[in-house]
């Protein structure tokens, strides 16, 4: 398993808020070179993969970690753009599924487990 870091660039895009297109672009920028800066230099991920976001927040408060979607997408997007992934489809991506990470610098914890060691352990369980 290999764990990433991305530290926030700004504020997390929740499919709560209802942006303008601008300031949502720009929100994804950030998130997308944030994803590029913290897996350059990395060698290739061999696919398929699962990936799991572990989302950091610097408050307790209830949230729905589902409702972060576009910012998880842009820093996914940002891994492909920066060689980690082959590409981000189904293909070769599986998730990213979403959790709580738990009260912390505001951030995102990515988690990747080859597609082979889930088939494995689902193989295993029956």
């Amino acid at each position: 398993m290999t764990e990433i870091y991305v530290k926030a660039p700004c504020d997390f895009i929740s499919a709560n808020k209802r942006y303008h297109h601008m300031p949502k672009a720009n929100l994804t920028k950030q998130w997308r070179h944030a994803g590029f800066v913290a897996a350059r230099g990395m060698d290739p991920m061999p696919t398929p993969v699962r990936i799991v976001a572990h989302v950091f927040k610097p408050r307790r408060g209830r949230f729905d970690p589902n409702n972060l979607a576009d910012t998880t997408k842009a820093v996914v997007d940002g891994f492909v753009e920066a060689g980690l992934l082959v590409d981000d489809s189904f293909d070769h991506v599986q998730g990213p599924d979403h959790r709580y990470g738990g009260k912390g610098e505001p951030g995102i914890v990515f988690t990747f487990e080859p597609m082979e060691a889930v088939w494995e352990r689902l193989r295993n369980a029956l």
